[in-house]
């Protein structure tokens, strides 16, 4: 029945001209159906005359070139019908015999395939047990079937798996984001520390500095002194030493005896500098003391 079926559409979808299934069918006003190739005056095998009417080569129905239409409809339908054809052709292949020729009528349980009787009779297959296709399909289908339920339920697992990689995934992404703000806040409460730190440190070293540069200060203040009163008496003995007798012998005890009781003080020296004003506080250790409270917190 399908392939009278079959048969009646190729029928319908044939070209009258080349006698092949259409190819970019034409309809004309008549409703016959042509090739596009086949009816249009540029092709060379056309059978239609260079006059102003045409006629059908089916019916002899006279119709304007210009009336000519694609048919889209007969076109799918073409498609179809080569599509089918082919599936067609392909099964009636496989069911025959590469070998032999034969219908594949049987099944071969030893090797898994389809034979022909001849290819059973044959040493190829011989004592091997071999059953109608009909006969070993349902036990098959049970086993194919079984087989099925197996995967499915492995695969339930790999699905079970698959999500309980996301949900670590999404725990660890937690963590690792929880860590990572908790190293932020420690690291930052430990600048913090360091910046108060770092302020005292240089707040006492300007103490310091002030302190020190206000004793030099005093100390060069006190030298100054003395190297006045020194410069002055000098002046005066320079004066007398250049000068008249009488310049010279006035008053002369007095000046050498304060030239004698002239002591010069050398100013109270300050502490010698310490080697290390400041010393780095040990960042291993530090950063060890915050590592082991990052996985105490873990």
């Amino acid at each position: 029945m399908a392939s009278k079926i079959l048969v009646n559409l190729e029928e319908e979808a044939t070209c009258p001209i080349s006698l092949e299934l259409l190819m970019e069918p034409i309809s004309l006003d008549c409703g016959h159906s042509f090739c596009q190739a086949c009816i249009t005056v540029d092709n060379k095998k056309s059978m239609v005359s260079q006059e102003k009417e045409s006629s059908c080569p089916v019916c002899r129905i006279k119709y304007q070139p210009g009336n000519l239409r694609s048919n889209r409809h007969l076109a799918s339908m073409v498609d179809r019908l080569k599509e089918v054809k082919m599936s067609l052709e392909k099964e009636e292949k496989e069911n025959y015999c590469v070998h032999r020729g034969e219908k594949l009528r049987l099944f071969c349980k030893l090797d898994g395939k389809f034979i022909c009787w001849l290819c059973e009779r044959s040493q190829e297959h011989h004592g091997h047990p071999t059953f109608l296709v009909e006969e070993v399909v349902p036990e098959y289908q049970k086993n194919l079937q079984a087989a099925f339920e197996s995967l499915s339920k492995e695969q339930e697992k790999v699905e079970k798996w698959k999500a309980d990689l996301r949900e670590e995934r999404d725990s660890w992404k937690k963590y690792i984001q929880t860590e990572r703000q908790s190293v932020r806040e420690n690291f930052s409460q430990l600048r913090s520390i360091l910046d108060n730190e770092e302020q005292k440190e240089l707040q006492e070293l300007k103490s310091k500095e002030e302190s020190v540069m206000q004793n030099l200060s005093e100390a060069e203040n006190e030298l100054g002194q003395q190297s006045d009163d020194v410069k002055k008496l000098m002046s005066d003995l320079q004066h007398r030493l250049q000068g008249t007798t009488m310049e010279m012998l006035q008053d002369v005890n007095d000046v050498i005896q304060r030239s004698k009781n002239t002591i010069l003080e050398k100013p109270k020296t300050l502490p010698q500098k310490p080697r290390r004003i400041f010393q780095v506080p040990d960042m291993s250790l530090i950063l060890r003391v915050m590592r082991g409270k990052t996985r105490g917190s873990v």
